[in-house]
């Protein structure tokens, strides 16, 4: 007869398993109901993005130099980010804390899997907004070929 130490008990498997879903549902909750801060309307971001593109090549044209970019103010949005990182890191922590300590599987592999999908709805939600947003400035400079001459042709 063998004795074999009991297993342990699944503290940090289980641990991980619950800040990875805090940390998912958090995600969700903050791509399909943000932002929360307030955003100013689109016509108005759009028509200051063209004035400044025009600005900016009318500097480029005289040779004269660009301005010094301004710091941008943080946001509840930007917080909240920050907060579903912190929380999908701890979770993959844990469940690698639960790994070493040999406690079930089952429990620390959610723990890591439910942190790194996070990261992930949070990576392919930046991802679709940034091709989005590129996909608009070009309209917009591509709008804006008329009034800009033959600067950009």
């Amino acid at each position: 007869m063998t004795d074999l130490p009991p297993t342990p008990r699944a503290v940090f498997g289980w641990s991980g398993f619950a800040v990875g879903a805090a940390a998912l549902i958090l995600t969700l909750v903050i791509v399909w109901a943000g932002p929360f801060a307030p955003q100013p309307p689109a016509g108005v971001t759009l028509g200051e993005m063209a004035a400044d593109i025009m600005r900016s090549a009318a500097r480029s044209v005289a040779g004269q130099p660009q301005p010094a970019p301004a710091p941008l103010p943080r946001t509840l949005d930007d917080h909240l980010k920050t907060g579903v990182a912190v929380l999908a890191g701890l979770a993959v922590v844990l469940g690698m804390a639960g790994l070493v300590r040999n406690e079930r599987r089952a429990a620390a592999a959610s723990g890591i899997a439910l942190g790194l999908l996070a990261v992930g709805v949070q990576l392919f939600a930046m991802a679709v907004m940034a091709i989005v947003g590129a996909l608009v400035v070009a309209a917009l400079v591509y709008a804006l070929k008329d009034a800009l001459g033959d600067l950009f042709a």
